[in-house]
């Protein structure tokens, strides 16, 4: 844990240690909400050996930033960490953490929720999986943009 808000990495992270850094010496958190994304065995109905992630480094970095700073805007949170893993996966692979500090816990509660949406939909990932039937490029999903919607934001990724 470096103290930054946005890290795009290879290495796995571990939640406790970024909790608690997230945490270090602001009395005035009473809540923390995190949430973890792992690779997922099966999608869209096949087998999934494996995921490789891409990103445009530097442009990745800004949009999350820019992400954390509306959630500030809507949100009373204290402090927000997102980690984005990148590269080659396996499934039950941790690959991402979003993770929000606040002094209730319904503001950490939606900060993150809105952080995940955003992120699903706004941040420049290219995910590629390894199936039975050869690799395929994974697509936004409409549901993504809808949850992304019911804050006010209209995309239209699918």
């Amino acid at each position: 844990m470096t103290g930054e808000r946005v890290s795009i990495q290879t290495e796995d992270f571990d939640l406790q240690k970024e909790i608690a850094a997230l945490r270090a010496g602001d009395p005035r958190v009473g809540a923390v909400c995190s949430f973890i994304g792992t690779v997922r065995d099966r999608n869209d109905g096949s087998d999934v050996a494996s995921m490789e992630l891409e990103h445009y480094s530097g442009m990745t970095e800004k949009a999350i930033e820019s992400m954390i700073d509306e959630a500030q805007r809507r949100f009373d949170i204290l402090g927000a960490r997102v980690i984005h893993r990148v590269g080659l996966l396996q499934p039950q692979d941790q690959i991402m953490m979003v993770a929000v500090t606040s002094a209730h816990r319904g503001e950490s509660f939606q900060a993150c929720e809105f952080l995940m949406d955003y992120l699903k939909t706004q941040a420049p990932f290219w995910k590629k999986e390894q199936t039975p039937e050869g690799a395929r490029w994974v697509d936004a999903r409409v549901d993504d943009d809808d949850a992304l919607a019911r804050w006010g934001i209209q995309a239209s990724n699918a």
